[in-house]
């Protein structure tokens, strides 16, 4: 059953300090911005809605539902901790935590070294103006709402300073008094503002009960995770609204629900690998494949999925070590590192290694001497190649989505050699019984069907993250286009290269590449082996262009199965 009640804001943000209030596990962190906040505390002045705010009630001396962390005074992150009995009646706000974080930043910390300041001579009929800053010197000197006013630096004011000068007095016209005599403002149209908005701000902060708060009481009568199923659908149904979370920030919510470790878990494992594309979506869908279930969906959540987390967490740190290790033994890395590519692959990788029946010691020392001793790798590597410059991850057609049926696929076939050799072979089979488009016959002909960022990994020699900032026409297009060459040939990677976005749109812009090259790049050797150019120099001319491609096809070619063996 909840119960509504009204608070002032400055009772609310007191009792927040003091812990009353607390944030439960199941809540992430602050998400919103200094704008979103500022906005706020507009609303707030002006009396309108800003929405309620719901709680579970918690009495003292009880173990609590959920462990928590208290809120946030300066934006930073706060961990979550294990109470076996609470020593004072507590709320556990399970919907507005923004607002709340936003109120006791706002009026008693900072957000990011910056302090909230509100403009006395705000336009009282249009805007209450907020600003965070760290300086008064870089505050505003233009308002936001009319072009026309100009801010005078004296007229922001520290809002949390005005806060407690209107707690000590409890008097706003003295303080409105007090600011006018300091600043010693003579107009009364000025004086007006400064006036009603401090008559604003201390009603709306400290006298009015302006701040809806539902308390939900909790059913002792029911089991704990009876409790806690209800509490994070309740959960749930209000994130639908507000600041929403994404279908697996809701996973994550659930799982730290049935186990608050989760929070740690999820969050040291994240920042450890988020280089490699270990996104929270891509983590918790791994402890799912880990389990066998390609199909969990976030209704179907239940307490063991985060107990197999927990219980395995060392494993998977472990295995996520490896993973990363792997990849750059096989010179993936970079191919990976900060490029939002798809984390299939690494999840079948991370898979086979989780399930070898060796000791989490014997699993971190797995790829030591890899080029000599362990055999798997280079098949691990030779899946990893031939699935990637296919482009086997990437929607195929034929009824092929790789986050769908390709997962399943290849799940249902890693299931049978947990603890034998990397099926690399068995893998390939599952492409072809689809069947999609999919080769290890590579030939000069095929260069265009072959997955271009992934050629142009091994193209630029795997050496650093490729980042297609510019794909150029190495002989420009409209040149081509008037000698009638074929628009397929034009645009292929027979004629194309990475370079910078102000190279190609400069100078490079249109220019015949043979007056080009010899005239603006000054280590024209290191250019074209860099850019695998044919060194005949009897080919950079466009009328040369079929001979050109040709030959450097033969580059490309060469490059990639160099790569590929």
């Amino acid at each position: 059953m909840a119960i509504w009640k009204s608070y002032k804001i400055s009772d609310v943000i007191n009792e927040i300090e003091e812990e009353k209030f607390v944030l439960p596990v199941i809540q992430r962190r602050l998400v919103w911005d200094e704008e979103k906040m500022e906005l706020l505390f507009d609303t707030l002045l002006k009396g309108d809605s800003f929405g309620g705010i719901m709680v579970i009630e918690e009495e003292k001396g009880s173990k609590p539902l959920f462990n928590y962390r208290s809120f946030t005074k300066d934006g930073g992150i706060i961990n979550s901790r294990q109470v076996d009995s609470l020593t004072q009646l507590q709320h556990f706000v399970i919907d507005g935590q923004q607002r709340l974080q936003s109120f006791y930043i706002g009026l008693k910390g900072s957000f990011n070294g910056k302090v909230l300041y509100f403009d006395l001579y705000s336009d009282y009929n249009t805007e209450f103006e907020f600003k965070f800053e760290k300086e008064e010197s870089k505050l505003p000197r233009q308002s936001k709402g009319n072009e026309d006013r100009t801010i005078a630096e004296h007229n922001w004011y520290l809002a949390s300073s005005l806060l407690k000068r209107l707690k000590d007095t409890n008097d706003e016209d003295q303080v409105a008094e007090e600011i006018i005599k300091t600043q010693n403002i003579q107009d009364a149209i000025q004086r007006k503002h400064v006036e009603k908005n401090i008559k604003a701000f201390y009603k709306n902060t400290l006298t009015a009960d302006c701040l809806g708060i539902s308390k939900v009481s909790v059913n002792k009568s029911f089991d704990e995770i009876t409790n806690k199923q209800r509490i994070v659908e309740l959960f749930r149904r209000l994130n639908d609204g507000g600041t929403k979370l994404s279908s697996f920030d809701l996973v994550a919510s659930v799982l730290k629900g049935f186990e608050w470790e989760m929070e740690g878990f999820l969050e040291e494992t994240l920042k450890s690998y988020e280089e490699i594309g270990l996104t929270q979506d891509n983590l918790i869908k791994l402890i799912f494949l880990l389990q066998d279930n390609h199909k969990k969906e976030m209704a179907a959540i239940e307490a063991p999925d985060a107990q197999f987390a927990i219980k395995n967490r060392e494993r998977i740190r472990i295995t996520l070590k490896c993973l990363k290790e792997f990849l750059i033994n096989c010179k993936l890395y970079y191919y990976y590192k900060d490029a939002n590519r798809s984390f299939i692959p690494l999840f079948f990788i991370a898979y086979h290694l989780f399930h070898k029946q060796i000791s989490d010691g014997e699993l971190e020392k797995f790829f030591a001497n890899f080029d000599a001793k362990n055999t798997e790798h280079p098949k691990m590597e030779k899946w990893m190649y031939h699935s990637l410059i296919n482009g086997v991850f990437k929607s195929k057609g034929a009824g092929w989505i790789p986050y769908k049926t390709g997962i399943r696929k290849l799940l249902d076939k890693m299931q049978y050699f947990k603890n034998k050799d990397f099926p690399t072979d068995e893998l390939f089979q599952v492409y072809a019984d689809h069947p999609i488009t999919f080769t290890r016959t590579y030939t000069i002909g095929n260069l265009d069907e072959l997955e271009s960022s992934f050629v142009y990994y091994l193209m630029y020699d795997r050496g650093q993250t490729i980042r297609i900032n510019d794909i150029d026409h190495i002989m420009p297009k409209s040149l081509l286009e008037s000698l009638k060459i074929e628009s397929a040939k034009i645009n292929s990677i027979r004629n194309f290269q990475l370079i910078d976005f102000s190279t190609n749109r400069g100078l490079k812009n249109a220019s015949p590449f043979k007056d080009w090259i010899n005239s603006h790049v000054d280590d024209k050797a290191a250019f074209i082996k860099r850019h695998l150019i044919p060194v005949d120099e009897t080919l950079w001319t466009e009328d040369r262009f079929e001979d050109f491609a040709t030959a450097r096809a033969n580059l490309i070619f060469n490059c990639i199965l160099t790569h590929l063996k």
